[in-house]
């Protein structure tokens, strides 16, 4: 099976709440994650907060979007 998001909610700062298919949820916080091009406009945090689930994952306005596998790797925040 490949793990997708179903559902995020945004909690404040950089920090979503996100629930997987396999039944798993997490908080997870993406401060640390925003390097490179395509991510420094979501240091911005009225820009952060507009992810959606998009095509198994979240993803923002501009495009950017992180693998289902890797938020599900990071550490609980």
């Amino acid at each position: 099976m490949f793990l997708e998001v179903t559902k995020a909610q945004y909690m404040g700062d950089y920090k979503i709440l996100l629930w997987f298919n396999d039944n798993s949820h997490r908080q997870v916080n993406l401060y640390d994650e925003l390097n490179g091009e395509i991510y420094e406009p979501l240091r911005d945090k009225n820009i952060f907060r507009q992810f959606i689930v998009k095509y198994n994952t979240i993803e923002w306005p501009n495009g950017a979007d992180f693998a289902p596998e890797y938020l599900a790797s990071l550490p609980e925040a």
